[in-house]
């Protein structure tokens, strides 16, 4: 559980957070309290085969709340997950949408919200602040330390055709009808059901959300906390996680970790190693940490071969962060070159092509293009 400064910085993040082993039988009272009547549960078959799903049900039916479930979500849901999970809740007279699974199944109750609430497609919500009308409040519940979406106001929902991720974002406050979730339940207890090779993802994407967040053009005082916070738990606890999954404190220490590694992407946005990710999940299937975690050191490297440090909240030696990076990926057993991943070398130059059109290479702290990419996925091959 957090010292009193993590319990400070906690008390900073953008959602009210419930942060203990056992917290989701609060579950049932923290929707309740919100003054819903019936909810939305938006999961995936994962987390049915878990019992996750039919626990937090019994909850919520406990505490006197009529529940819908949509449990077809799957890893990085599209436009077709949304539409489906939407015509279940148009069915369902819902007031309140709970989000229970890794980051796809919290994005996809975001989307499920924009479109429930305001219409049309998701793409109509591609960018910045296009919903017009007031969202359902949310309360999400991560069972994987990992993405941190429940601390943010974004949705991620890809093209099923062109597979590029859509960032729907909304940044009204929760209270104003706002995307982002009102409340979130960080319960360490549920991430003891992640498969190893899911938990090292995973925890390999909270890694580079910490390390990206700490060195963006956007970073500020409270970013940079959050940031700084996240890393450090990582840095102890991500092996002794992964290795020994039985390790109470080290599961607690990653999931909040990628709490406030969420909470730091809402203040700072992310760079370049995400912006060359995407790519390579939505040309080749990597999985999403595989992919940014392996970008990652290159990315770092990158950014302080020009004399300066971006990375010294984190590290005083940048070199020295890249390296402690890949020897996180060796211990996670996750691949460190693409031509390991059979990303042929050719492609190369249109994956730069794609990566310098995504949205977070524009708060690289170094300015990246085509040229300058497609030398960070050179130096990655």
């Amino acid at each position: 559980m957090p010292d009193a400064d993590l319990s400070q910085i906690l008390a900073c993040s953008p959602v009210r957070v419930v942060f203990a082993c056992g917290a989701l039988d609060q579950l049932g009272a923290c929707v309740r309290d919100e003054g819903a009547t019936r909810v939305l549960l938006v999961t995936d078959p994962g987390i049915v085969a878990a019992g996750h799903a039919e626990r937090a049900i019994n909850l919520l039916g406990d505490a006197g709340l009529r529940v819908v479930v949509f449990d077809g979500v799957r890893e990085n849901p599209t436009t077709e997950h949304v539409a489906a999970g939407l015509s279940i809740a148009q069915g369902g007279a819902i007031d309140f949408i709970v989000g229970l699974g890794g980051g796809s199944a919290m994005d996809c109750a975001k989307g499920v919200n924009l479109l429930l609430t305001n219409g049309g497609e998701v793409a109509d919500y591609w960018g910045v602040n296009k919903p017009s009308k007031p969202m359902l409040p949310m309360l999400a519940v991560p069972t994987t330390a990992g993405t941190g979406s429940e601390a943010q106001s974004f949705a991620l929902i890809s093209d099923p055709v062109t597979h590029r991720k859509m960032a729907c974002g909304d940044r009204r406050a929760p209270t104003e009808g706002g995307l982002r979730p009102r409340l979130a339940i960080l319960d360490p207890d549920l991430t003891r059901s992640q498969p190893p090779a899911v938990a090292a993802a995973a925890g390999i994407d909270a890694i580079a959300h910490a390390v990206e967040t700490s060195a963006t053009t956007e970073r500020c005082d409270i970013s940079r906390s959050f940031s700084r916070s996240a890393w450090e738990l990582l840095d102890r606890s991500f092996e002794r996680a992964i290795c020994q999954s039985s390790d109470n404190q080290a599961r607690a220490d990653m999931l909040l970790a990628a709490h406030l590694g969420g909470a730091a992407i809402e203040f700072s946005m992310l760079g370049a190693a995400h912006a060359c990710a995407n790519p390579l999940t939505a040309c080749f299937g990597i999985v999403h940490g595989q992919a940014v975690g392996l970008m990652l050191p290159h990315v770092v490297r990158f950014n302080a071969a020009d004399g300066n440090n971006p990375y010294s909240d984190l590290a005083s030696d940048a070199f020295e962060l890249a390296d402690r990076v890949e020897s996180l990926l060796e211990s996670a057993g996750l691949q460190r070159k693409l031509a390991d991943l059979d990303v042929p070398r050719a492609r190369l130059a249109n994956l730069a092509t794609m990566a310098a059109e995504q949205w977070t290479a524009q708060f690289n702290p170094r300015g990246v293009d085509v040229d300058s990419l497609c030398g960070i996925y050179e130096s990655a091959y």
